[in-house]
This record gives structure tokens, C-alpha cells and sequence, in this order.
């Protein structure tokens, strides 16, 4: 199979859809490469290295995009959108619910698209999400600690306090793997840390671990009308796989907060989960909004892009292998997890809950390959 892997272009991105240690995987399961120049110098990957591993350097998106399969990290930008084709293979995030422009546009280029986010492992987990969540969590706190400076018109709590000063209190909304990685460094600063979650086994699982180190609540809007107004900072880490985010945190709560508390929301790449979020960049990261300052950045882990590009492509290349060995109907059909990532095929949604969230008819995804296989 012919892969080509772009440079991405959102807002500092310089993540890259493959390493060259993943183009070498590739190029001796007898698939040819493509990248395009320079896609991932930022991070320290030379051209040299990718010819090395057997890829062949284009100059230009253009070029690239004449590929049967591209695997990138982000989901199209706005420049991209014409360089897709009819049948081809886009295999990245995509988190289409809460983006209807993304949707329609996929939908009229007809490609088919594979979505990391939504691809599940035998333990229902999402093995391609789970280490950009990993990292994602990581620098939330990095990043509440930031906006809660007074230059950036937080409080100025330092969060693991000083002997004498109690710390920042830090409320964490989803105590999945994002919710966890930020528990576990808010907790390594000191902070008071409460995890919030519907999930009793869970918690239950965060207490075992944690002890009384950290703190865990049943989440209910009476629990949130109780506890928000003594927190410093909030971190948004709730996800329904493939489906918008909902909405934990509302407009209200945000009034209940002293002036300068900040959040940061992880699950904005999925709509997020408070009322007041909206996409920002790493040129541009936050906002005050209710007297409270916000960071809802939706690439959040391209700050730390090498870390995050070794991670995700760790993740990714055995099912990129699976779908260029086999391609991507068998590929789809012989394994019923990743098929789960398809979310667009020729025009039809696959994704039940992209359908439902942006109105669409739903095809499953095992009828529509089914189908192509018999016209075969």
C-alpha cells in the first residue's frame, strides 16, 4: 500500500503521523512511504533519517495527499480538505461530534475515515487515545498552575503551598486516564485533590491506590453545587467515546468560584465539558470568562510533541500495519475492535454517536463493509 504521511498543519502542531522507526516497520512489510519535507524537523527527525528507514521525501501536502492511505495526527484543517479523495484512507483523530464542518466536509470528499479515539482493545479501553491522554493530563496541571499566576490573571495560589500556606485545592472531574495523570501530579505538587467520577468501581480502584492521599466523590450536580466554590483549579477530563462531551460544569458554577480560579478543560476536543469552553491554541491559550480563567486548548499534547509522537506511534503502527497488509475492508471486518474506528465511509456516518449528536442516519459500520465486500 502506498501511505503517505503528511506535516501537520493546526496551530503548533509538530507531532508527525510516523517516526522513522515506524516508516521501517512499514517499508519491511513491504509498503512504500511518503513524507513530506521537513514534516518532523521541529522534533528532531531529519529527512536523512526518513530516507534512511526507506520513505522518499516529497516536497509538498499535495504530493502527499495522493496516497491510498494517510495516517496524520490531528483531524484535517480547513487547507486540507481539497487535497482528500474519493475512497482514500484517513487514519487519525477525527472526534467528528462535536465538529459538524469536519463531519459534512468528510462526508462530501466520501473518504474513509478511521478514527484513533474511538478504536477499543479487548478491555473496552481506547489504546490509541490512551497516551495522548496520558500526556493531556499530565500538562493540565502544568497548565492550571500557569493560569492561576497572577500575570495571567489567576489568583496567585501556588498549588503545593509552602509550609505554613495551605496548598491549592484542584477538583478533577473524570477519574479515567486523563483525571488519573492529573491526580497523580497535582498530587506530586502537594495539591488537595479531589476526583470526582460515576463510576463506583473506579473510585474504589483510585482509593486503593491512592489512599488518603486523595480525595474521591460520587459526581452529582448537588455534589458540584457543594464543593466548587472552594476549589483553586478544575480540570475537565469527562469522555464518552466518539460522543460530545457533557456539559458537568455550568455557566453557574463558574460564578460560585473566586475570582482568578482557573480551568482546564481535556475534553474539549470533544466539545468540552464546561458551558464556558471553547478551542483555543498554544498561541493563544487562554481566557477569562466569568472572572475565570480558562485553557481549552485542543491539541494540548503537541506542547510536548516528541514525547507524544514516540507514544502515539508506539500505539498505532500495529494497526496501521493491519490495515496495509490486508486492507482496510478485511482489516475491518477480521477485527471487530478496530472496527470501531470507523466513524465515515462513502458518505454514511458509521459512528452511532457521532450519528446522533450531529442528526444523521447511522450505518453500522459491519453492514456498510459488508455490503462492499458482495459488490466485490
Amino acid at each position: 500500500m502506498l501511505i503517505g504521511i503528511p506535516k501537520e498543519v493546526k496551530n503548533h502542531e509538530y507531532r508527525i503521523g510516523a517516526t522513522p522507526a515506524m516508516v521501517k516497520s512499514l517499508i519491511e512489510a513491504n509498503h512504500t512511504v511518503w513524507i513530506q519535507k521537513d514534516a518532523a524537523k521541529r522534533i528532531g527527525f531529519t529527512n536523512e533519517q526518513y530516507i534512511n528507514a526507506g520513505a522518499t521525501i516529497k516536497e509538498t501536502a499535495e504530493e502527499i495527499y495522493d496516497a491510498e492511505m494517510i495516517i496524520k495526527v490531528k483531524e484535517p484543517q480547513l487547507s486540507e480538505f481539497d487535497l482528500l479523495k474519493e475512497g482514500q484512507i484517513l487514519f487519525c483523530y477525527l472526534h467528528l461530534a462535536p465538529d459538524p464542518f469536519q463531519t459534512e466536509k468528510l462526508l462530501e470528499k466520501k473518504v474513509v475515515g478511521i478514527a484513533y479515539e474511538t478504536v477499543i482493545d479487548a478491555s473496552n479501553r481506547l489504546p490509541l487515545l490512551t497516551p495522548m491522554s496520558e500526556i493531556a493530563g499530565r500538562i493540565a496541571i502544568q497548565a492550571g498552575a500557569y493560569c492561576l499566576q497572577m500575570a495571567n490573571g489567576g489568583k496567585g495560589v501556588l498549588l503545593g503551598g509552602i509550609p505554613g500556606v495551605n496548598p491549592g485545592k484542584v477538583l478533577i472531574i473524570g477519574g479515567g486516564v486523563v483525571g488519573t495523570e492529573a491526580a497523580r501530579m497535582a498530587m506530586g505538587l502537594g495539591a488537595d485533590v479531589t476526583v470526582l467520577d460515576r463510576n463506583l468501581n473506579r473510585l474504589r480502584e483510585l482509593d486503593f491506590v491512592y489512599g488518603n492521599k486523595l480525595k474521591t466523590l460520587y459526581s452529582s450536580p448537588h455534589i458540584v453545587d457543594e464543593i466548587i466554590g472552594d476549589m483553586d483549579l478544575i480540570i475537565g477530563a469527562v469522555l464518552i467515546p466518539g460522543k460530545t462531551a457533557p456539559k458537568i460544569i455550568t455557566r453557574e458554577h463558574l460564578r460560585m468560584m473566586q475570582p482568578g480560579s482557573a480551568v482546564v478543560d481535556v475534553s474539549i476536543d470533544q466539545g468540552g465539558c464546561m458551558a464556558t469552553s471553547k478551542p483555543t491554541s498554544h498561541s493563544d491559550p487562554i481566557y477569562e470568562e466569568e472572572g475565570i480563567v480558562h485553557y481549552c486548548v485542543s491539541n494540548m499534547p503537541g506542547a510536548c510533541a516528541k514525547s507524544a509522537t514516540i507514544g502515539l506511534t508506539n500505539a498505532t503502527l500495529p494497526y496501521a500495519l493491519k490495515i496495509a497488509n490486508m486492507g482496510y475492508e478485511k482489516a475491518l471486518m477480521d477485527d471487530p475492535l478496530l472496527r470501531e474506528g470507523l466513524n465515515v465511509h462513502f458518505g454514511k456516518v458509521t459512528n452511532q454517536h457521532v450519528a446522533l449528536d450531529l442528526g444523521y442516519e447511522y450505518y453500522p459500520s459491519q453492514e456498510v463493509l459488508t455490503q462492499v465486500a458482495a459488490a466485490i
